[in-house]
């Protein structure tokens, strides 16, 4: 926790200039299966990680998972970065899970190993800044655990999501059996994990598995430029007050409600001293939108 109340603060820094590029360690053959992008203008401080492997259809394969733990560690260390949007580029899928073809020839040791690398790549999506999922298509078993570790998730009305593990002989292993009950409550995640049904973003909206829902159009991301509208409301909020407001959900959902409460006095009295808060004092005062820069 404290590690996590530390890097809230660490707001001060400039951010290094992230051009849209792709991530360094390339894949055996063939581009690079993600690209990095940081938008300008009155979009600065929203980064993007699109996902682009159309031949297996964003399926988390070693190649994915390295370049997807590469660009966290680095957009970790642009504190500026206030939102991180996931999203896909390829028409029609989100992310379509474990890779089963890569994983059909791996030992069982090495399944495991592969496995714990997942489980750790949802972990580091558990940004410091707040993170959202752009579900434009297919999010099935690995794919919408990807999205579950994300704080917020916006789907397409036409996605299709599930953990569908139970139908290939698995349980998910990459934190659906954890994150998907805290999300929507145990007995429905167990029977979405029993029976690995399928939803639809208006189903999925629903049981509060996906914050908005969008229909779909013609270029295939809706659930993108929702995304970006919703990151955008985010924006102009005082970025320290809301990692620390992240860090006080999180810790505290862990917790009984008394050491949550105590969690949210240290995140308060952390947030106290900040420039910011000044300035969203003064700005009330004032009659005027307050001007936040993370100090």
């Amino acid at each position: 926790m404290l590690r996590a109340l530390t890097n809230a603060r660490r707001l001060a820094r400039p951010w290094k200039a992230l051009r849209a590029r792709s991530c360094a360690s390339h894949g055996p053959a063939g581009p690079p299966e993600i690209q990095v992008r940081a938008l300008a203008g009155a979009d600065h401080g929203i980064a993007e990680i699109l996902m682009n492997r159309p031949s297996a259809c964003n399926a988390l394969g070693n190649v994915l998972v390295n370049q997807l733990l590469e660009a966290l560690a680095q957009l970790r260390e642009d504190q500026q970065v206030r939102v991180l949007l996931f999203r896909s580029g390829v028409k029609g899928v989100f992310c379509a899970g474990a890779d089963l073809k890569e994983r059909e020839q791996m030992s069982e040791a090495e399944v495991g190993i592969f496995v714990q690398r997942l489980r750790g790549l949802m972990n580091e999506i558990a940004f410091p800044a707040p993170t959202i999922a752009a579900m434009d298509g297919f999010a099935l078993g690995g794919g919408l655990e990807l999205a579950l570790a994300c704080d917020l998730r916006v789907a397409a009305s036409s996605a299709v999501m599930g953990l569908i593990e139970t139908t290939r002989g698995l349980l998910p292993g990459a934190g659906g059996t954890q994150r998907l009950p805290r999300c929507i409550g145990v007995a429905l995640a167990k029977e979405l994990i029993f029976t690995g049904r399928r939803l639809n973003g208006a189903q999925a909206q629903a049981l509060g598995l996906v914050n908005h829902t969008v229909s779909q159009n013609e270029d295939g991301n809706a659930a993108y430029h929702r995304a970006r509208e919703l990151a955008q409301e985010i924006l102009p909020q005082a970025p320290i007050a809301v990692r620390l407001g992240k860090v006080a959900i999180d810790r505290g959902m862990e917790v009984d409600i008394a050491s949550g409460m105590a969690i949210e006095g240290i995140c308060y009295a952390q947030n106290i001293p900040t420039q910011d808060r000044l300035e969203g004092m003064a700005a009330f005062r004032e009659k005027r939108p307050p001007r936040f820069v993370g100090k």
